[in-house]
């Protein structure tokens, strides 16, 4: 272990030369971020020789006080000691995916008789098909199945035959309408189309029609005919490619300034199951970063493919997939292709990116036109609505990287004063709102945004000033779209149909709206409280 006060005071010849895994920390001794290299004293002196480095990497830089290190036989080894470091540590500086912990999953239960359901882990209680990165495609897939399966969905057995059974959307085992042996084959052509057997499961249904039209039973043959319809159209949607028998994942990189973008694909046996974004501040090997913190906690592919832009050696790659193969207990390969239907996958995944990218530049312009000290990936608007003295609220919108965040909107009633004051309410809302996230330690946002001129906004800033938080503010006036700086009288104005203007008339908009749907309800329960004493 070493001690430094700066970048000079690192000497690395101090720095064994082994393979292993090194810790930053900070003058309290808190970790700071845990890293691996093959070559400790080559790793560890790129960070103190490099002239250019990213924001990220020069914060990190002037926090560290000390450096340790473990060494251990190979770079594989490096990379499963670095792994479990990270998981009970959670070092402030190393990539933290919360997103990818989300990601459902179909599951069936291992009941007598097994419920379809959606789960957002694996447990030995259910049997789980997935994650899908996309909601949307979970969805229409979980409601394939049951109207093709007709597997129940009800927690418990009612004592009679709930409406799915009479919309012919269950085959309604609780009231003995199936056996039990017949419900398990149910099941299984459940379980084989879950696991994008699609072509089997036609073949069975038709070979299915086909006995009951013998039979004249043309209802049954008509549901079979449609139910096949279903698949097929399902197919044509998602398959990529109906030969491919093998898992793969496609990510790619692209880094715009001080900002790290990800798209990440999931395509299981040639089944297009949807896309994950993801972004980032910019640091030294971040690519690794990524592919160690994101297959932490994601199903491992046979085949991760990468984009060009992805820069990993080749001692890196191998070591990579020695870490996912163990953590997988099957052969993983990393490829950057070049040629051929490979290339076409990453391209797809590129095009995705592009999407994504261009939501940053929005926010790249946005941040350069106001002089923000950091990109905005987080805006927080307030709008205050009243009518007359009663009923004054408050609504705030949260845009997380350009798009609306609407789990996170809040709703205020002022409780402080009685009447109507704009500039009291808006000082009482931003001090509950950030009292708050500092207290529960959450992430800030970036900008925040008024609904208002430079009295609400002043009456924003006096509230962080109270709270001793310096975070970028700015009032949006309706009449003429200027904007406001707290400690400026004279507002700004750019082209109202300016592509940045047009996401902040946006987001105060959204605010608005939202506010004055809260008055409203408060207004429509006083009504009623009224009407019925």
């Amino acid at each position: 272990m070493i001690n430094i006060s700066g970048s000079s005071d690192f000497k690395s010849v101090n720095v064994p030369t082994d393979p292993g895994v090194y810790l930053f920390r900070d003058d309290e001794g808190n970790l700071l971020y845990i890293g691996k290299a093959k070559h400790l004293r080559s790793r560890l002196r790129s960070y103190f020789t490099s002239s250019k480095k990213p924001i990220k990497t020069q914060h990190l830089l002037s926090k560290i006080k000390s450096i340790d290190w473990i060494i251990v036989n190979n770079e594989t080894e490096a990379l499963l000691l670095e792994n479990r470091l990270v998981k009970k540590n959670k070092p402030k500086y190393n990539i933290d995916l919360k997103d990818s912990k989300t990601f459902a999953y179909i599951s069936l239960t291992k009941e007598k008789f097994p419920r379809l359901l959606t789960s957002r882990r694996v447990s030995q209680k259910l049997e789980s098909f997935g994650p899908y990165t996309d909601g949307f495609t979970r969805q229409d897939l979980q409601r394939l199945v049951i109207k093709v399966f007709k597997l129940r969905i009800c927690k418990k057995f009612p004592k009679r035959a709930c409406l799915n059974y009479h919309i012919g959307l269950c085959s309604a085992p609780c009231i003995g309408n199936v056996t039990e042996k017949q419900y398990v084959i149910q099941v299984d052509r459940a379980r084989s189309f879950l696991k994008g057997n699609y072509e089997q499961t036609i073949e069975e249904l038709r070979s299915q029609m086909a006995v009951v039209s013998k039979l004249k039973n043309f209802e049954c043959a008509i549901e079979l005919r449609n139910q096949i319809f279903s698949i097929k159209l399902l197919s044509l949607n998602q398959i990529v490619d109906k030969e491919r028998m093998f898992d793969q994942d496609i990510i790619a990189f692209k880094r715009i300034d001080e900002k790290f973008l990800v798209v990440q694909m999931s395509i299981r046996k040639g089944v297009l199951l949807g896309k994950k974004d993801f972004s980032m501040d910019f640091q030294l090997n971040i690519e690794q970063d990524f592919l160690k913190a994101f297959y932490s906690t994601n199903k491992i592919p046979n085949e991760i493919l990468l984009n060009q832009s992805c820069w990993i050696d080749k001692a890196e790659k191998k070591a990579l997939e020695t870490f996912l193969s163990s953590k997988r207990l099957a052969s993983v390969k990393l490829f950057v292709p070049y040629k051929a239907e490979k290339l076409s996958l990453v391209k797809l995944a590129e095009k995705n990116l592009d999407s994504s990218s261009k939501d940053n530049s929005l926010l790249l312009d946005l941040q350069t036109a106001l002089n923000l000290p950091s990109l905005p990936n987080i805006i927080e608007c307030f709008d205050i609505s009243n009518l007359g003295q009663e009923h004054v609220v408050s609504g705030m919108v949260r845009y997380k990287n350009g798009k609306p965040d609407k789990r996170n909107y809040r709703k205020f009633r002022i409780k402080t004063f009685v009447g109507q004051d704009d500039l009291l309410a808006m000082n009482e809302v931003v001090t509950r709102r950030y009292k708050r996230l500092k207290m529960e330690g959450a992430k800030m946002p970036d900008l925040i945004v008024v609904d208002g001129g430079l009295g609400q906004t002043k009456a924003a800033k006096k509230a962080l000033i109270s709270l001793d938080l310096d975070i970028s503010i700015i009032g949006l006036a309706k009449e003429k779209e200027e904007i406001y700086f707290p400690n400026s009288p004279l507002p700004l104005s750019f082209n109202p149909n300016k592509k940045m203007m047009l996401l902040l008339r946006q987001i105060r908009d959204a605010a608005h709206s939202f506010a004055l749907s809260y008055n409203r309800k408060r207004r429509q329960m006083k009504v009623k409280s009224e009407f019925k004493s």
